[in-house]
């Protein structure tokens, strides 16, 4: 379990634990989960067409995942946020659609797009990887502050700042997509963004507690996870998504509704201290 390529996707799976906690963190309490499903699978359409040009799927899943960001911003500006994330998505597919009809790659590699390919991570991918973390990491930290606020109390900050501070947001999504889409897949990514923090949620009553123990839960699937896709040789996209859902359901189930409501505004107490 630790010999060969084995200690890279551990590395790897370890940075895109902490990146989807933490981003997710705000996933989950901007509601935006139906972003960070679009996000990457829009970004499939981008791997799909750096393959069938010859160049890194990593700069075509990043360059989609950022066009995907300014496409669900442009079009959500005025009007719904649901409708225009739809929107981006369905042209997004559809050029992805085109692009693997027009490959000639196998369907083993359309499939590691899709569902994740952890054990297949190689040296390689390490320094891309960590940069995208380190990036991730620091443009959370400096947006902190401002976006908690905007997340936690939205009638706090109108105007231009919103949008600037919601275009930010989504491009926080597509750089986490960027790095996670070759260890997860397309397809499952939205687990490791939302199922983490939305058990974190659940649990903990203030920000900070609550983006640590997402943080902690996104590691303790992806290791489970990447652990449980060596030994049987399945998808860890499988893996990552039931853990996932398990996690989220034993925290609901262990959670009475009234400590989950005083947790929601522990979160807006919070943030309007900050």
């Amino acid at each position: 379990m630790f010999s060969g390529t084995m200690p890279d996707a551990w590395i790897v799976g370890t940075m895109v634990a902490v990146v989807g906690g933490a981003i997710g963190f705000f996933v989950v309490l901007r509601g935006a989960a139906f972003a960070a499903h679009a996000i990457p699978s829009g970004s499939f359409a981008g791997a799909a067409g750096a393959t069938l040009v010859g160049v890194s799927t990593l700069l075509g899943l990043g360059l989609f995942a950022v066009l995907g960001a300014f496409g669900i911003a442009g079009l959500s500006h005025r009007g719904r946020r649901d409708v225009g994330t739809a929107l981006a998505l369905v042209l997004l597919l559809g050029l992805g659609a085109l692009f693997v009809s027009l490959s000639a790659e196998p369907a083993s590699s359309i499939f590691a797009l899709l569902f994740g390919e952890v054990l297949a991570v190689g040296r390689g991918e390490l320094l891309p990887t960590a940069a995208l973390t380190a990036v991730c990491l620091a443009a959370l930290a400096t947006l902190w502050r401002p976006l908690l606020l905007a997340s936690a109390l939205p009638e706090a900050v109108v105007g231009a700042r919103a949008v600037t501070l919601d275009l930010a947001f989504l491009l926080l999504v597509a750089l986490a997509t960027t790095m996670t889409v070759p260890v997860v897949g397309t397809t499952l990514i939205f687990s490791v963004l939302v199922a983490p923090a939305a058990t974190a949620r659940s649990l903990a009553g203030t920000p900070g507690r609550a983006l640590s123990l997402s943080v902690i839960t996104a590691l303790a699937i992806v290791w489970s996870a990447t652990a449980l896709a060596y030994l049987t040789e399945w998808p860890i996209g499988f893996f990552v998504g039931s853990l996932g859902a398990a996690a989220f359901l034993a925290a609901r189930l262990g959670t009475s509704p009234a400590r989950a409501g005083g947790s929601r505004r522990g979160s807006r107490s919070s943030a309007a201290q900050s």
